[in-house]
């Protein structure tokens, strides 16, 4: 079976990547692991090299967009597990399910949905499944965002309308037991609610303008 490359965005993640990586490195159907640091404060760069993974460093924070950029540049593979770097009880059964329809040709892509992690995230995944950045892709998909570099937040949902609007088959993958830190615990509360809210516009923002050049509007 074709193997997979696994690509990890992470900004300031020192605390949980290198168990992001150690999972994901040993997952059997896994031959390389890149985390792209998107200019970190902290030893997250230093961590992930030491569980294993190759590391691209970006000179200064450019967002998430960016960084799956740096990333899809960074590989070779046709097929792509995208996860984020702050997971928390991720499994290498976690990465086979994701992998396993596109691999088999049976999806284009795979968007994970965490179950019985925690309320919180889990609650988040069921209202918004489209802002999880937990997947699987062929890597043309990720080719997609070249040029959207300057939308931080907005990749998970230009990935999913980009893929809605190419009409290509996706599929959501339960993920049980996983679960990640939020913004207000990493960042205190009042940052973290802050910069929650620029996700928020962000994504919206992203939504939007897919939606227009979709539909005609502002044509």
């Amino acid at each position: 079976m074709e193997g997979i490359e696994v690509v990890i965005p992470a900004y300031n993640e020192e605390a949980t990547v290198a168990g992001v990586v150690k999972a994901a490195r040993a997952c059997p159907l896994v031959r390389r692991v890149v985390v792209i640091d998107d200019g970190s404060r902290d030893r997250t760069a230093e961590v992930a090299q030491a569980a294993g993974a190759e590391v691209v460093r970006l000179p200064q924070n450019r967002g998430k967009t960016a960084a799956l950029v740096a990333g899809e540049m960074a590989t070779a593979a046709g097929v792509l597990v995208l996860l984020d770097g702050d997971l928390l009880g991720l499994d290498p059964s976690h990465l086979e399910a994701l992998a396993a329809p596109v691999l088999c040709g049976e999806a284009a892509m795979t968007i994970g949905i965490f179950q019985e992690g925690r309320l919180l995230t889990d609650l988040s995944q069921r209202v918004t499944p489209f802002l999880n950045g937990q997947r699987a892709l062929r890597r043309e998909l990720l080719m997609g965002l070249h040029g959207a570099e300057r939308r931080r937040y907005a990749a998970d949902t230009l990935l999913s309308r980009y893929a809605r609007y190419r009409r290509l088959p996706v599929r959501m993958v339960p993920l049980r037991g996983l679960t990640q830190g939020m913004k207000e615990e990493k960042l205190g509360v009042f940052k973290g609610f802050l910069s929650r809210l620029r996700m928020f516009a962000e994504v919206g923002w992203a939504f939007f303008a897919t939606w227009s050049r979709e539909t005609g509007v502002n044509k």
